[in-house]
């Protein structure tokens, strides 16, 4: 039997979600810095294809967010049968829908990038690295259910320690296939695409065993014969609705990209090694989103109103002070950070102009993080999707266009729009969280008080 998450701290929570996050970030990031040794072309096109990962990836999230949000609720009101029941729908379902959403990957890569208007010296490495990492993404679907059941479990060190060991093997094997250490072939961009696939499907396999050790959620064949199907529903009416908000923000950061192709190649590469340094700021923010979710799913569940609302609130103040303070110091270090990955002396001169405006971007980003992750917990997740495309299209990808392209400001016109988006959306989810009408949205309306 797990540990119930509710009895433990933000900062007990938060800690191993901050490393595993940290780690995954590397992860993405060795590609980058691994291939920038190899081409500036090569970085590029792992940029864009990255680009539909993500959107893939925001795909298979839906069901991973409604189950980490029902597996709290539950776990809040005592309810651990109802838990497991869940979470075996859920990874049925993601499997599924993973091996569909993989399969279209691997046949119509070129095709897909050639959409993204992606330039011609580009492509043939972008197709090689979308078709390998994306027929393959599947074990990230799974992957990412089974951590958020772990995570709603309380289990959050177990999915640190399992990002650890991911994160040695694929970069080992990133360097052994990329440059062609120990014997084996240099196989480019193509080796670091087997390498992201590898290291993924060996961190699943030790996720499912920790699934079966930490709780009572039977694995056996058995178990997956008469599923309680009909949590599909309350999967989908929480899943659906979150992932519509995170379909939208990354179907506008495509178009964005779009743009940004229109600036060339360079801008297209600046922006890839701008953001590489910006994930490492709204670290924190990602990691008190997290623990805050878990906690407040508990608390909802067990009918703590009060005190889910004290602790979103107490969550972001963190989460904005440390926002600040981390991209002040990357603003500062921001010359020797972008030499890590060009020695192109105007390359640096621009990201580190983005990197002053991410001082501006950053608390705005936290709003949204923190908040929108609690009303997801205490499953308000209608409201964020459409106060975001609200503002992720009609504020951010028109000041990207008017600002970057019509204004010719470039990178720092997008940036721009980047930072209108992400403070008008917080500011709504603050006073939609401070309204108190997520208290009346729970999923599990018998819960018992605790």
């Amino acid at each position: 039997m797990s540990r119930e998450a509710k009895t433990r701290s933000l900062f007990s929570l938060t800690w191993p979600i901050f490393i595993e996050t940290l780690l995954y970030m590397v992860m993405g990031n060795a590609d980058t810095l691994m291939l920038s040794q190899y081409s500036d072309h090569a970085v590029a096109a792992v940029g864009v294809a990255n680009q539909i990962i993500a959107l893939t990836i925001v795909l298979f999230n839906f069901v991973a967010l409604a189950t980490a949000v029902l597996v709290a609720q539950y776990l809040g009101a005592r309810r651990e049968q109802e838990a497991v029941d869940v979470s075996l729908v859920s990874l049925v379902a993601n499997l599924l829908f993973g091996l569909l959403l993989s399969a279209i990957l691997a046949a119509f890569s070129e095709p897909i990038l050639r959409m993204m208007d992606l330039p011609a010296e580009l492509l043939d490495e972008g197709t090689h690295y979308l078709a390998i990492v994306g027929g393959f993404l599947f074990i990230q679907a799974l992957m990412m259910t089974v951590g958020a059941i772990l995570k709603s479990y309380g289990f959050t060190r177990d999915t640190m320690y399992v990002a650890v060991g991911m994160n040695v093997l694929h970069v080992i094997s990133n360097a052994a296939l990329i440059f062609g250490l120990f014997g084996l072939p240099a196989l480019g961009i193509q080796g670091a695409a087997i390498s992201t696939a590898a290291s993924r499907g060996m961190a699943f396999l030790a996720l499912l065993a920790l699934l079966h050790k930490r709780t009572n959620i039977p694995l056996a064949p058995r178990a997956f014969r008469r599923l309680p199907f009909h949590y599909l529903r309350s999967l989908l009416k929480i899943g659906v609705p979150a992932a519509g908000e995170h379909l939208s923000y990354n179907t506008a950061q495509m178009v964005i990209t779009y743009f940004i192709t229109w600036l060339g190649a360079e801008a297209l590469t600046v922006r890839v090694y701008t953001q590489n340094i910006m994930m490492f700021v709204f670290l924190f923010g990602i990691a008190v989103s997290q623990g805050t979710q878990i906690l407040v799913g508990h608390f909802v569940g067990a009918g703590r109103y009060e005190e889910a609302y004290a602790r979103c609130l107490k969550s972001l103040y963190s989460a904005i002070a440390i926002s600040v303070l981390l991209a002040a110091a990357a603003y500062w270090f921001a010359e020797p950070l972008l030499s890590l990955f060009t020695d192109d002396r105007s390359m640096i001169v621009l990201g580190r102009k983005l990197l002053l405006l991410t001082i501006i971007l950053e608390p705005g980003r936290s709003f949204n993080l923190v908040i929108i992750s609690s009303l997801r917990a205490a499953g308000d997740v209608q409201f964020p999707v459409y106060m975001g495309i609200l503002s992720m299209w009609g504020v951010g990808v028109t000041i990207a266009y008017v600002f970057g392209i019509t204004l010719g400001f470039g990178l720092v016109g997008i940036w721009l729009s980047f930072i209108a988006d992400e403070w008008l959306r917080g500011l709504l989810m603050l006073w939609r969280w401070r309204s108190g009408v997520w208290m009346k949205k729970t999923m599990v309306p018998q819960a018992k008080m605790a």
